[in-house]
This record gives structure tokens, C-alpha cells and sequence, in this order.
């Protein structure tokens, strides 16, 4: 895998940043917005629309509203990966997080 972010097209980008944010999502790093945004440097509406296209790739993201919260106050998990294998994700980490610029 070519870790150099200056030879990654938009797509390949796109991708891993999906395949980080699930991968973050699912290990517990960062389960909710405000927490990737910490975790990654993202703006809001980049996390977001991220997490929304994270179905794109048949990963299965589900919101969990924590009881008696208001304001979307819960966290999400993965409950399927689909056709990702969440194991090549953490083997090519550091990989990943180059191609994004994330240290």
C-alpha cells in the first residue's frame, strides 16, 4: 500500500477516511461526533456526512440514543463491517491514518 498522501486520489481518501471512522467507531476510540472531530481534526460536516456514508460501503452504523438524553446524546457503534474486514483496517493503521494526514 502506498502510505504517501501526495500520490492518493480523492476517492482512495474518501475511503480510508470511512474505513478510519468506522474503525474508530468500532475500537471505542471515538464513538460519537465531537469525539471524532478531537480524534481526526475534522470539521463537523465532514464527521457527518462521513458517518452517513459509511452505509455506502454496507457498513452498519446505528445511533444509540442513551435514555431519558436529549440532543442526540448516545453514541454510535458498527454492528456489521458487510463486506470490510475490520482486521485489514488495523494491520494497515498506520498506513491509513498517513494517506489522511492524521498522526
Amino acid at each position: 500500500m502506498d502510505a504517501s498522501a501526495n500520490n492518493s486520489s480523492k476517492t482512495r481518501t474518501s475511503f480510508y477516511r470511512r474505513l478510519y471512522v468506522a474503525w474508530l467507531i468500532d475500537s471505542g476510540a471515538a464513538c460519537n461526533v465531537p469525539a471524532l472531530i478531537a480524534a481526526t481534526g475534522m470539521p463537523r460536516r465532514t464527521a457527518q456526512d462521513t458517518l452517513a456514508a459509511l452505509a455506502e460501503l454496507d457498513i452498519d452504523c446505528v445511533f444509540s440514543q442513551q435514555e431519558g438524553e436529549r440532543n442526540n446524546a448516545g453514541h454510535y457503534q458498527i454492528r456489521d463491517w458487510g463486506p470490510i474486514n475490520p482486521e485489514w483496517i488495523a494491520t494497515h493503521l498506520p498506513a491509513i491514518k498517513a494517506v489522511l494526514g492524521y498522526s
